[in-house]
């Protein structure tokens, strides 16, 4: 779809999603949906305004990034993301990669991160052909210093495991858990700039929201 924006090509995905599966199959993430939304989650994030935690995690080759270094270079977008066997997030991602020479240029850097495994992330780079740095977070740890971390629900494990999504497997460990897809920008000082997440993972922020915010924090 070229020329149209992240959120009608998601709205896409999730037409087709519905062409395709039983609708009895789509209530189950319909219920989780509306459920997570009403923990007020959302609210819970950390907001703008906020100093972002400091971090370090590994990037898909096993090497460490630290937040701080980035930040001493330029504003940082933290882009997280449930992994990459969601459709959406690689869709959020393919965006961000085709936006990255424009953030670059505002002196901006970007990483984005998840709680999948180096490995899974490696693939995912080669694959998908991403310039920027893709960071696994082990457990959710910095996640859950964002507010983003939520549990998956027993009914909604069965679901992925029927569609062969082994969610523990790409994160490598049991816990279920996940962060919320999320876009943050970080200011050079380490404040939170622009914070949005969504418990709808088939909502995403505008890419060009935060460009906007990196441009006029030049």
């Amino acid at each position: 779809m070229a020329g149209a924006s992240l959120q009608d090509q998601l709205d896409e995905i999730t037409a087709n999603t519905r062409h395709l599966v039983q609708a009895e199959r789509l209530a189950v993430g319909e219920r989780a949906v509306v459920e997570l939304f009403a923990t007020g989650i959302e609210e819970r994030i950390l907001p703008v305004g906020a100093v972002a935690p400091a971090f370090a995690l590994r990037d898909s080759n096993g090497r460490p990034v630290r937040s701080e270094d980035l930040l001493a270079l330029g504003p940082l977008v933290v882009k997280f993301f449930r992994g990459r066997w969601c459709p959406y997030c690689m869709t959020e991602l393919e965006t961000w990669r085709d936006l990255y020479g424009r953030l670059r240029e505002l002196g901006a850097l970007m990483v984005a991160v998840s709680p999948q495994t180096e490995r899974q992330s490696d693939f995912m780079v080669g694959h998908h052909g991403l310039p920027f740095p893709v960071l696994s977070d082990p457990g959710n740890k910095v996640a859950g210093q964002f507010g983003l971390v939520y549990a998956i629900p027993e009914y909604h494990r069965a679901y992925y495991k029927s569609i062969l999504v082994n969610i523990p497997f790409v994160n490598g460990d049991e816990s279920w858990r996940l962060p919320l897809p999320a876009t943050y920008v970080i200011a050079r000082g380490g404040r939170v700039a622009f914070a949005e997440a969504y418990a709808d993972f088939r909502v995403r922020p505008e890419p060009e929201s935060a460009l906007g915010i990196v441009s006029r924090g030049r």
